[in-house]
């Protein structure tokens, strides 16, 4: 899959178009009873409505009656009139609120969805997305759908009913009058229609244009350090720009279109009642209708032609909505990671071997970076993996974890393949210090205790006297209880060294060194050698390192280079035999 696959405009075939709005759909029936009692309220607030204009028409007639002005009459009309508006005002504004929070709860629910498919999706596929793109599915393309539940839904609803109702109550009026209004339907509904199916690719293509936008913005934002020592703030603006100019013409021109649909329904509904009056005032003296019911029937009109303005109006909005709804539902579709095997067994007490036999394994399809690969650690030793940046070391790590699966070959802990064990139970054996470090928003506390669940105190503080950062949080204002924000002002070495404290809590049996010690000075590596020492005493670790100070004392060494292992031994070994690792030493060391 790639990253197009997330980012495309390109229109999903017709014959799925209705799937996007029947699956909506079945977001509102998980609050069947909500929408039940919404239901209700819209039926109730427009027939309430809708009997107004006929009193209308029955106060003016009270007051064209031959004997003279019926002022009971005409107060009763108008009185009841003003209940029944009064009423229908009530239930709408109910009906407003429930909407709200029903449509509040979908979303709630939607955006749920949404990150649990995210955390379930492969290593891969979300190796392929920009962070950008994954925000936007989150935060603007949810919104904006929404916005269309809680709003454009309930007035589509609303006019649904309220067109209906006009038009019985047109019918009932006056069957000749409506055959003279029934000249400008038509037109309306196609205005409608054709400018609907010309709105919709445009709105998916402006979703698309501001994930591009997000996206772009959030990688330069992380590496505006970057950009600014290299003196390309001019470039990074002007891509910028042409980014920013592409996203505004694509809302440009979708609500371009959009702002077309309504006054030209308008000026339809308008001719329409221009037919309408000229045409009752014929009737009229002919004696075929009264005035009343004249003033009745242009209500209805209006009642009639509201709706389809409206909806005319929030079309467009309903599209966008049905464009953001596609894009979360492609990412709702993909394939998660896949399910443990019927039979999988939780790892539990391990003795900590691991083996990788003839693995073979490529990210992309026929492009293999690991080459029929084998070796072995037996528990409790400390295994290094050296060699070039793209020889494959992470990549070893990333096949321990199963994060990815060899396409040939086994990777087997304690003499079993891994995938016959749960994916948790897996993970759960494995600690890491990776080299890009990732605190979260909390406290200093909650980021060394996210090692172990249920940690205490004494076992926080213990952890970080172990990688030599106690001294350094006792000195912040609040101690282990200063709330961090992405890091703070913390420096690189300093944050590495929190997790390298975060690792020393964990219980894991298997413990993964990624460049650990890549963001520490010399004098710091130097004070953190001997806790190193302590944290992997017991444990089967893996160093990935380019420091081969680190690595000396490994009772394994293991030099990729192009997917192969091509040296394995000591670090005295491999020094005799004066080979790519040799190479490796002196180069770093000369």
């Amino acid at each position: 899959m790639s990253k197009h696959d997330y980012m495309s405009a390109d229109p999903i075939p017709k014959k799925n178009r209705r799937a996007v709005a029947a699956r909506l759909v079945r977001y509102y029936m998980l609050y069947k009873w909500r929408v039940a009692a919404a239901f209700v309220l819209m039926l109730a607030s427009n027939l309430f409505g809708l009997i107004g204009p006929w009193l209308s028409g029955e106060a003016i007639d009270a007051i064209a009656r031959e004997g003279g002005v019926d002022f009971a009459a005409v107060g009763f009309y108008c009185l009841l009139m003003a209940a029944f508006y009064v009423l229908s005002a009530a239930f709408s504004y109910l009906l407003s609120v429930l909407m709200i929070r029903l449509s509040q709860k979908i979303v709630r629910r939607m955006r749920q969805d949404v990150f649990d498919k995210i955390l379930s999706l492969p290593v891969g596929d979300i190796d392929r997305i920009t962070a950008g793109d994954l925000i936007n599915r989150i935060s603007y393309d949810i919104s904006t759908v929404n916005a269309s539940l809680s709003n454009d839904v309930l007035q589509a609803a609303t006019g649904v009913i309220t067109a209906a109702g006009a038009f019985i109550g047109m019918v009932a009026v006056s069957p000749a009058l409506l055959g003279v209004f029934s000249v400008t339907i038509p037109v309306s509904v196609l205005i409608t229609v054709l400018r609907g199916k010309s709105m919709r690719p445009l709105f998916r293509k402006r979703s698309a244009k501001l994930a591009e936008l997000n996206g772009f913005s959030e990688e330069m934002l992380s590496g505006m350090s970057t950009i600014r020592a290299y003196g390309r703030e001019g470039e990074i603006t002007r891509k910028f720009c042409e980014k920013n100019t592409e996203s505004a013409d694509a809302y440009y021109r979708a609500d371009y279109i959009a702002s077309l649909i309504g006054p030209s329904i308008n000026f339809v509904n308008n001719f329409g009642t221009v037919l309408i009056s000229a045409a009752g005032a014929f009737f009229y003296l002919y004696g075929m209708i009264s005035i009343g019911s004249i003033n009745t029937f242009l209500l209805y009109a209006r009642r009639f032609s509201g709706p389809v303005n409206e909806f005319a109006n929030i079309i467009g909005e309903i599209q966008s909505a049905l464009a953001a709804a596609e894009r979360v539902f492609r990412l709702l579709d993909r394939p998660s990671e896949a399910a443990d095997a019927a039979d999988a067994k939780e790892l539990g007490a391990v003795r900590g071997e691991v083996e990788f036999s003839h693995v073979r394994f490529g990210y992309e399809e026929g492009e293999d970076v690991i080459h029929d690969l084998s070796f072995k650690a037996n528990a409790g030793e400390t295994v290094a993996i050296v060699g070039p940046t793209g020889a494959g070391k992470t990549t070893l790590v990333n096949l321990m974890m199963r994060f990815y699966d060899p396409r040939g070959g086994a990777v087997l802990i304690d003499g079993e393949d891994i995938r016959s064990y749960t994916r948790k139970s897996l993970c759960a054996a494995f600690t890491m210090v990776l080299q890009d470090t990732w605190l979260f928003e909390g406290t200093v506390f909650d980021n060394i205790a996210y090692g172990k669940e249920g940690a205490t105190k004494e076992e926080v503080r213990h952890a970080a006297k172990e990688a030599h950062i106690d001294g350094f949080i006792e000195g912040l204002p609040q101690k282990y209880d200063t709330f961090l924000t992405d890091g703070g002002a913390l420096s690189k070495g300093q944050k590495q060294l929190m997790t390298i404290a975060r690792a020393m809590l964990s219980p894991a049996k298997f413990l993964i060194l990624d460049e650990a010690t890549s963001n520490v000075d010399t004098r710091t590596e130097l004070l953190i050698r001997d806790a190193m020492a302590r944290l992997m005493r017991g444990r089967t670790s893996f160093v990935i390192a380019h420091r081969l100070t680190t690595i000396r004392n490994a009772d394994l060494i293991l030099v990729v280079k192009d997917g192969d292992i091509v040296e394995r031994g000591k670090h005295e070994e491999l020094l005799e035999k004066g080979g790519f690792y040799a190479q490796i030493y002196e180069a770093q060391f000369e």
